[in-house]
């Protein structure tokens, strides 16, 4: 049998979810930047191309806390 849908908590996870997201973004640009030297073009790009996937999950999470808040 599925479990019932239960909302209540929804907000407080999507707002967990865009605190370590933006955590997780923070860490890689400190990395980047106290690594500049050390690190290769091609990894620093794969760095940069999470980062942007993080910005837009961010913006997708903040989306959906709106639409819980609404309900």
């Amino acid at each position: 049998m599925a479990k019932p849908d239960n909302r209540a908590d929804n907000a407080a996870h999507l707002q967990q979810h865009i605190n370590d997201t933006v955590e997780n973004l923070h860490e890689a640009e400190e990395y980047l930047d106290e690594h500049a030297d050390e690190i290769s073009p091609d990894e620093k790009q794969v760095i940069q191309a999470k980062n942007e996937r993080r910005k837009q999950s961010i913006a997708g999470f903040a989306e959906e806390m709106k639409d819980e808040q609404q309900v």
